[in-house]
């Protein structure tokens, strides 16, 4: 468990370094992956989703399949095209080489644009790894979906496939002080091409699904904690159901295997901050788990990823310096560009409240005296 948790390890660290301030999303994949769940990246285009689910399967050395599903999309686009010599043998079979029945790692962008049939089929794919393939159920080697989409589903048709997505992790534009590091890291990855070295196998992870049960076992004290965070939801109109009330927690277990740890503790309880339904359920979902996880950092910090941990204090002090030059520093700035530094101080404030080291104070009081210092100019007049 040791060795497997250390190379999973180098797998975070390496998407870590090639897609900056996704930590978040990163470990929200490692988690579904190695527990065989699935996952749901919601944002707008050019947020790195397929990029991400794309190199994550070549590091874990996995058979991958990636589609873009339109309301056009026919079955022998996703399961192959039907195998002619075979038909004039009287079978009906596909030829399935590269087409997703031989998948361990499946990536579906605009997956609810899909129409009916399609839908239906990955309906039966996510709940039973089958395939109906010339009227018999085909079993399939998949491991996960990973979907994509611009949107969250309102259709109540689509209620059943979304249901199966565990996490829902939304993958917006990066803030004002990943800038920089998204620009460096942006372009080497456009100067070298370069496909990634699998660091681990896939089949070392199966480790996990094969021996859940005696593999990491939630204390009755989490497990209190854990219901009580469920019925909490519940109340405020989160819909949980029963399957994905149990599929979560096997995702808490994970999150610890990840770590190497035998035990999940309030740490791992981090996978809840991803169970909401809707856009307005997020901030609900995150005033219930925040606090908690929040008390669990102060505790032990070096246990929060991503935000302002994983980007540095330097870059966050970089963006209030830019910001100084903007609001208090040469000619007074347009509209336009005072809204960009009030915005980036908010983005640079906010990232400061949950950083565990001590300059990060100085820098929040540097943030404030910035702001009234620009107040004493007047150069807020024409707001």
């Amino acid at each position: 468990m040791t060795r497997v948790a250390a190379d999973i390890a180098k797998v975070a660290a390496a998407l870590d370094a090639r897609f900056v301030g996704r930590a978040e999303a990163i470990r929200a994949l490692l988690v579904c992956v190695v527990a065989g769940e699935h996952a749901l990246l919601i944002g707008p285009p050019g947020t790195a989703k397929s990029a991400i689910v794309r190199a994550l399967s070549e590091l874990i050395s996995a058979r991958y399949f990636e589609y873009l599903l339109t309301r056009f999309t026919e079955p022998s686009e996703l399961l192959g095209p039907v195998d002619i010599q075979a038909f004039r043998d009287g079978r009906y079979e596909r030829r399935t080489a590269g087409m997703l029945p031989e998948a361990e790692i499946a990536f579906f962008d605009e997956v609810f644009k899909a129409n009916s049939a399609i839908l239906n089929s990955l309906l039966t794919l996510l709940n039973e790894r089958a395939l109906t393939v010339g009227g018999r159920a085909l079993a399939v080697p998949l491991v996960s979906v990973i979907g994509a989409s611009n949107e969250v589903p309102t259709d109540e048709s689509l209620a059943a496939v979304y249901d199966r997505f565990l996490l829902r992790v939304r993958t917006d534009s990066l803030e004002a002080f990943h800038f920089d590091a998204l620009v460096a890291c942006g372009l080497d990855r456009e100067a070298r091409h370069a496909t990634p070295q699998a660091l681990v196998e896939l089949s070392a992870l199966g480790e996990f699904r094969r021996d859940f049960s005696s593999i990491a076992r939630p204390s009755a004290e989490l497990l209190s904690t854990y219901k009580s965070l469920v019925f909490q939801l519940r109340a405020e109109g989160v819909s949980l159901s029963d399957r994905r009330v149990v599929k979560l927690l096997k995702l808490v277990v994970a999150s610890a295997w990840l770590d190497g740890r035998a035990e999940p503790d309030d740490g791992d309880l981090w996978v809840l901050r991803h169970a909401w339904n809707t856009d307005e359920q997020r901030a609900i979902v995150a005033g219930i788990v925040g606090p908690l996880l929040e008390a669990f950092y102060v505790e032990q910090p070096a246990r929060r990823r991503g935000g302002a941990v994983a980007q540095g204090l330097d870059a966050l002090a970089a963006e209030i310096d830019r910001a100084r030059r903007v609001l208090v520093e040469g000619a007074p700035p347009s509209d336009v560009q005072l809204f960009a530094a009030l915005a980036a101080l908010g983005e640079v404030r906010g990232a400061l409240a949950g950083h565990p080291e001590p300059r990060a104070r100085a820098l929040e009081r540097k943030v404030t005296e910035l702001l009234e210092a620009a107040f004493r100019t007047g150069r807020f007049a024409t707001l």
